[in-house]
């Protein structure tokens, strides 16, 4: 048995995800997995610092301590649970969290989260830094996930995972991937500011709210939607403020409604327009959890059966904090971990830095 874990933090800002698998016999299985919720002013914390037009060098080093940290905790909690000391596991792979995306020409993307903190404190080596050499490849550096998408997938042709976070992914049943465009992160946004609430339980105010469709299709016009893949995006492109939109005369539930039509529209269309010959969608990250949503989307693709990664055997949960555990195991064995027809780069790369305990 070989047990390693998988760390992410997402653009939701909402708490560090942490998955227990098991590598071993050419076998990827899982096999426990919790999130370290952040509290609220952590989650105002790290939204407001990834949307401020400057960071200071304080703020930003303290936030870096404060996800590795959070990292820790998630690592402990989880040796604890199952009775394991820090030499049970062969590695921990960080995503870290994400302050800047801004990919190609001459792009960066920037996770926090100091991986020898990690290491240090938790006794398990560290493998992080994951992006940044597809992006000196020429790629993005994301998507990540498409390659263990594919790995899960097995060779079968006629199914595609999206992954809805805060952003959504795609990957297509030909292996392709790319980012479609918001996921959750607009829904989110807008339900902080009129609800007080952290997101839209099952889509259920959504639901209640009818689609404003000149704002609907407004928003479709936006260039990202029309930019042929390889292709990725962030926090810094899809938040309200860029929206660029009065909302003050419309109800609260038709505007949640209409943000969130705005996902299932992006998500379907790029699935008509490069997978026509999808016939399942399975879902991930936060999104399966909205019913509306899922409703919304299978609406959008007639034809296409629009279930949850459970399908597949995979909590939809913890998806990508399992892609990252077996992305560190490439890295760790010295493979390569980024598909190319997703990110762009100029070929395969090994992935990511390795802090050994």
């Amino acid at each position: 048995m070989t047990l390693c874990i998988g760390l992410m933090s997402g653009t939701s800002a909402d708490g560090m995800d942490a998955c227990l698998v098991d590598i071993s016999n050419d076998q990827f299985r899982y096999v426990d997995a919790l999130c370290v919720e952040y509290p609220a002013e952590i989650t105002q914390f790290l939204q407001a610092l990834a949307g401020s037009e400057v960071l200071s060098a304080e703020l930003v080093m303290d936030a870096d301590r404060l996800i590795a940290q959070y990292s820790v905790q998630a690592i402990v909690q989880l040796l604890e649970k199952h009775n394991l000391c820090p030499a049970d596991i062969a590695f921990a792979a960080s995503h870290g969290h994400t302050l800047r995306h801004r990919p190609q020409p001459d792009g960066f993307s920037w996770q926090i989260g100091d991986p020898s903190w990690i290491a240090e404190h938790t006794g398990v080596t560290c493998v992080a830094d994951f992006r940044r050499r597809d992006i000196a490849a020429g790629g993005h550096g994301a998507p990540l996930v498409p390659a263990f998408h594919r790995f899960m997938l097995n060779g079968d042709s006629e199914t595609a995972i999206v992954n809805i976070g805060g952003i959504a992914n795609v990957t297509l049943p030909d292996g392709t991937g790319f980012d479609t465009g918001p996921g959750n992160i607009l829904m989110d946004e807008f339900c902080r500011q009129a609800f007080n609430e952290p997101c839209d339980y099952f889509g259920a105010k959504a639901a209640s709210g009818n689609t404003i469709e000149a704002l609907l299709n407004q928003w479709l016009t936006h260039p990202y939607f029309s930019e042929l893949p390889p292709k990725s995006t962030g926090r810094e492109v899809f938040n309200l403020a860029a929206l660029n939109t009065d909302l003050s005369h419309y109800s609260h539930e038709d505007i949640l409604n209409t943000l969130t039509e705005l996902t299932a529209r992006s998500i379907a269309d790029a699935v008509k327009l490069h997978s026509p010959e999808c016939k399942r969608l399975l879902i991930c990250g936060g999104g399966a959890k909205n019913i509306w949503l899922k409703k919304r989307l299978a609406d959008h693709l007639p034809g296409v059966e629009v279930k949850d990664t459970q399908a597949i055997a995979i909590d939809p949960d913890w998806m990508e904090a399992m892609a990252f555990a077996w992305l560190g195991w490439r890295t760790i064995n010295s493979l390569s971990g980024n598909l190319p027809a997703a990110t762009g780069a100029d070929g395969e790369r090994i992935l990511g830095g390795i802090y050994p305990a």
